[in-house]
């Protein structure tokens, strides 16, 4: 998020100075639709859990080793188009897929577990049992992510 807001002061050295008023409605609106963008990540019903802190997402991770259910983890960037892009699919699969817990990390706010997974690309996609990976998905692939969720379900192994 930080990345985003200071490319702003950027895009308004672009303008002549003193600035029209019609140049500072343009940045006005410009910053609102970056900022709902980038606040706008899931809607409110979303069956996608989000963690913004690390000690809660370790507390949540330890206590899911003691269960079969498959975890999806969504490895996002609030800057990432093909994240954004894949928003929706994710949301989608959420609720379709109600026997799996699918679960958002924003890597810039959560850097150690992103980096504790290897995450070097986003969106990535890591399929977790047990608190071990069982599958992966590196990109924006909706059908890969589809088939591999399918695989792995609680409900497709008994």
């Amino acid at each position: 998020m930080g990345s985003n807001m200071s490319t702003l002061p950027e895009r308004r050295s672009v303008f002549p100075s003193p600035m029209s008023p019609k140049a500072h409605n343009m940045i006005s609106t410009f910053k609102e639709k970056k900022v709902e963008q980038q606040t706008t990540v899931s809607p409110k019903d979303s069956r996608v859990i989000a963690f913004r802190s690390s000690a809660r997402w370790r507390s949540y991770f330890e206590s899911s080793k003691q269960t079969n259910k498959l975890i999806a983890l969504d490895f996002t960037a609030t800057w990432c188009g093909p994240c954004r892009y894949m928003d929706p699919t994710i949301n989608e699969f959420a609720d379709k897929y109600t026997d799996v817990d699918f679960v958002k990390i924003d890597v810039d706010e959560l850097m150690d577990v992103a980096r504790e997974f290897g995450v070097q690309v986003m969106p990535t996609y890591l399929l977790m049992k047990n608190g071990r990976e069982v599958d992966k998905v590196v990109g924006a692939k909706k059908e890969d992510l589809r088939c591999k969720i399918e695989r792995h379900r609680v409900s497709h192994n008994k």
